[in-house]
């Protein structure tokens, strides 16, 4: 046991940082053991084509077994809105406000839309408040539409503020 442990200290000593024993728990790597290869030149097959960088570095990249279940997770995690069925008070003062804008359409007012917008994924959807300013009240359309293009269903209305109403 002596013996092994001094050629494992003399070992050390030289460099060598690894040991590896046989079965009897005897023998250890030396600088010695590579002596025959170390300065041989790298070998490059001539059968197989060298691995582009890209491929190697993708061998080493992140595996995902289940993939798209973290996207699954927050889409249901992701909370929607029911939408509100408006009292009639409500659909008559909305109604006023309508009327009132067609008449001051020429002026091109700015305005506060509250509307629902259904999710395109789940059941439910959002509350989405913008304030522009409306080009035309398309009738057979059923929508309002905005300077910039966009389109509000009529029926998806749910408040409308602005200077013109006060």
């Amino acid at each position: 046991m002596g013996d092994t442990r001094r050629k494992a200290q003399a070992l050390r000593e030289r460099g060598v940082l690894y040991m590896k024993a046989d079965a009897a728990g005897k023998s250890a790597y030396s600088p010695d053991d590579y002596k025959d290869i170390i300065n041989l030149p790298h070998h490059i097959s001539s059968v197989h084509p060298q691995m582009s960088m890209e491929s190697r570095a993708a061998q080493f990249s992140p595996f995902a077994a289940l993939t798209g279940y973290e996207d699954a997770i927050k889409e249901t995690g992701r909370l929607t809105e029911e939408r509100i069925e408006l009292e009639e008070d409500e659909m008559g003062g909305l109604d006023r406000k309508l009327r009132l804008l067609q008449e001051r359409i020429g002026d091109r007012p700015e305005i506060s839309v509250t509307y629902f917008r259904p999710d395109v994924r789940k059941k439910g959807g959002a509350y989405v408040t913008v304030t522009g300013r409306v080009r035309k009240i398309d009738l057979p359309g059923r929508s309002l539409v905005m300077e910039d293009g966009s389109r509000i269903a009529v029926e998806a209305v749910t408040g409308m503020e602005g200077g013109l109403f006060s």
